[in-house]
């Protein structure tokens, strides 16, 4: 997309201005008695003002007008968003949905806010403690509108269709097998150029981060550089009905109308940016001898807990790469996890369920639900020659992992969401083949 442009590292101070305006960047301080071309300034904090040096996160425009200039808020459309976690009662069971069917535009427009799905979630927006599940489905860009998060950030993962990202600090075009981070209190708007689809976790009172690295040492995973941070880009215009600006604030949506447009940053500095990465450079490691290596390996973004080691949320991939392990059953095995597991297909074939786990579905394996690959995926893998093979050619699948118990809210539980009744049947083909007389017997698979 001509135009866009970014820099790159993760969690770096970063300055910019719009080369139409050379030197709007205030010099020696912050918020200057003037400010360079009649601009305000304006701080957007994404942390305490007393969190240690390491985990402060601030970053300083310089607008023609400042954010304050609108109409008072109004109650919205809520839609399909909710964060209300007791609208059913609790259900244990797999779960798996069918891809989300997304709206003709000749029959409804839909943009990104109104294709807003809630899917499931935990914990309280008010106590800044917890995350939630959405899927978005749209048709439509956001015409004069914007809209910005005050409960917690967007993870956004586009799964069919580009999404070109406005915000105060620049463009970004998202595409599939790319994500994008919008923090909290940022405004951006989307626009779409085809029918569109993605996912998106939602964390409330933490950020996203880099996971530590441990044993692995210094290099692997994503690597800082990667992740790019737009660049400064205003427009400074107004909008002939004027423009809307949507606010999520505890868990509702609010209205207001304001005479120009959002996206009037002319130049900012900061720790506290939007920023995306390309899924297709993260650095996989894997096991090279025998067994399993944790599906934590491959976790791109962590959100942490008080407690160490324990996440709010992690974002886990599992892309393309080789798998040699030896005297191994390799696909995932069975399992029974003290965290909740949603996972999302973005293109390509899944291996442990390769018919009817989509591009575009989802599943959540609750905790302590057990979960593992079909019936066909077993008899292949235990019958498998294991010589070097590559896993997930072709294929993007990825999960939104979290030490919470997530309910499900009551749109996910119908069928306009795409819940598919038939779930459990994958298992149901599953035997026996123990042999109690005979330790070394290879037991019949057909």
């Amino acid at each position: 997309m001509a135009g866009l442009k970014y820099m790159s590292g993760f969690g770096n101070e970063f300055a910019s201005e719009d080369p139409r305006c050379p030197g709007a960047l205030p010099e020696g301080q912050n918020n200057p008695q003037v400010c360079p071309y009649g601009l305000y300034a304006e701080q957007l904090s994404g942390s305490a003002f007393t969190c240690p040096r390491g985990s402060n996160k601030r970053s300083w425009f310089y607008r023609i007008l400042p954010s304050v200039c609108h109409e008072p808020f109004e109650p919205a459309d809520q839609g399909h968003l909710t964060h209300r976690w007791d609208e059913v009662g609790p259900d244990p069971n797999q779960l798996r949905w069918k891809p989300i069917e997304i709206p003709k535009a000749s029959q409804k427009k839909v943009d990104f806010v109104a294709g807003l799905h809630t899917l499931c979630g935990a914990g309280d927006i008010r106590s800044n403690s917890g995350i939630a599940i959405h899927i978005f489905t749209c048709n439509s860009s956001m015409e004069d509108k914007c809209f910005y998060n005050s409960d917690g950030d967007f993870l956004i993962v586009p799964q069919q269709g580009k999404l070109l990202i406005y915000t105060e600090f620049g463009k970004m075009l998202v595409e599939p097998k790319e994500i994008c981070v919008i923090q909290r209190g940022m405004r951006f708007r989307v626009d779409v150029f085809q029918e569109t689809r993605g996912y998106i976790l939602e964390v409330y009172g933490v950020h996203f981060e880099l996971p530590d690295l441990g044993p692995i040492g210094a290099n692997g995973l994503a690597n800082p550089r990667d992740f790019l941070v737009p660049v400064a880009w205003y427009e400074d215009r107004q909008a002939p009905g004027g423009y809307t600006v949507l606010n999520k604030y505890q868990g509702r949506l609010f209205a207001a109308k304001q005479a120009s447009s959002p996206f009037n940053v002319v130049a900012w500095h900061g720790n506290y940016t939007p920023y995306k990465y390309d899924l297709d450079l993260f650095m996989v490691i894997n096991s090279v001898a025998f067994d399993h290596a944790d599906p934590s390996i491959f976790t791109v973004l962590t959100a942490k807990s008080l407690r160490p080691g324990v996440a709010v949320a992690d974002f886990v991939i599992f892309p393309p790469r080789w798998g040699v392990a030896d005297h191994t059953f390799r696909p995932p095995y069975y399992h029974r996890n003290c965290m909740s597991e949603f996972m999302g297909l973005i293109h390509g074939s899944y291996e442990a369920k390769e018919e009817g786990f989509l591009p575009g579905g989802c599943s959540l394996h609750s905790a302590m639900t057990p979960h593992g690959p079909d019936s066909d995926c077993f008899d292949r893998a235990t019958e498998a020659r294991l010589e070097p093979e590559r896993v997930a050619d072709g294929t993007m699948a990825f999960m939104f992992e979290s030490s919470l118990n997530m309910a499900v809210t009551r749109w996910g539980l119908t069928a306009g969401s795409g819940l598919d009744a038939s779930y459990s049947k994958c298992w149901e083909s599953l035997r026996s083949h123990f042999t109690p007389d005979a330790r070394d017997a290879a037991a019949p698979r057909k």
